[in-house]
């Protein structure tokens, strides 16, 4: 689970990069097997959530209820548990899905929306990462330094100056601590394991003009993690599907914003048609140049 490491992709200016097929491959392989992603989230951003992996190919669940949550990650292809607005009652009802993927073999993502702004968000994480092997592990740079047990500032759900230099140092310990893959996203999106880290340029500035584009972030992780090795071309390790991911989510962001639509609501539209368009396209883009070895 989690953590792998690949030789599938070389080249870049950092020495190791993302083969330029990949995010085509990648996205024929979550429409060849329709993935169905079990969210147990946001309640802010639960359509946000559902359309946008609908969007990419994926099939959207939103189980949370204690009585079903667990029989549901079962039969689900990934599991993506957001503790954006988790009660105690919640978060029970998320170790048992995570618990119930982990009897599967389903793979499991974790966004621990807020961390380190409450003592009950510090609690709930720290229940589910006790509980669930998770595979990926996706957060602002803030949330993933509080995990790495570095100083870091949330207000809200937001990172505050988490930013900066050593932001892959600590996506790569907490990897190497937690067996996951882990993402830190803002202007330049880190993907880590135990041994590697890359920084990704991707993406754009009004990504962060709506509510829910990180929520959305992790529910595409979701859907690519589904695939690793599920189908001709599929990434062959959750590293891969992490690193396919978050250029197909940032190249979305930039085609969105090309038309220059009138305010946030409108990019918010375009952005969810970038989505479609991708993954119905597939164009084998080449974004090695995007991405450098940290």
């Amino acid at each position: 689970m989690g953590g792998e490491s690949t030789d599938r992709s070389t080249g870049g200016s950092g020495g190791d990069s993302i083969d330029g097929a990949l995010l085509a491959d990648t996205l024929s392989a979550v429409e060849a097997t329709a993935p169905l992603v079990h969210h147990l989230t946001n309640d802010v951003t639960t359509s946000e959530t559902a359309n946008v992996t609908l969007h990419w190919g994926g099939l959207p669940v939103m189980a949370d209820a204690p009585a079903e949550a667990g029989d549901m990650a079962a039969g689900a292809d990934a599991v993506v548990i957001n503790t954006g607005t988790a009660s105690t009652t919640d978060v029970d009802a998320m170790v048992d899905a995570g618990r119930r993927a982990n009897e599967a073999d389903v793979p499991v993502v974790l966004d621990p929306v807020g961390y380190g702004a409450t003592p009950h968000r510090v609690e709930s994480v720290g229940r589910l990462l006790e509980a669930v092997a998770f595979d990926l592990i996706k957060g602002n740079a803030g949330e993933i330094r509080g995990l790495a047990g570095e100083a870091a500032t949330v207000r809200g759900v937001e990172s505050v100056g988490g930013g900066g230099a050593g932001v892959s140092d600590a996506a790569r310990a907490l990897a190497a601590e937690t067996g996951a893959v882990v993402v830190a996203s803002g202007p330049t999106d880190v993907v880590a394991d135990a041994e590697r880290a890359y920084e990704l340029s991707v993406g754009h500035e009004r990504m962060g003009s709506f509510v829910g584009s990180g929520c959305m972030l992790a529910s595409t992780l979701g859907t690519v993690a589904a695939v690793v090795d599920e189908a001709d071309g599929a990434p062959a390790s959750t590293t891969e599907a992490a690193l396919a991911g978050c250029a197909a989510y940032g190249l979305a962001g930039e085609r969105a914003a090309e038309g220059d639509p009138a305010g946030p609501a409108s990019y918010r539209t375009a952005f969810m048609d970038a989505v479609a368009g991708l993954a119905s396209k597939r164009p084998a883009l080449d974004v090695a140049s995007r991405v450098d070895r940290a």
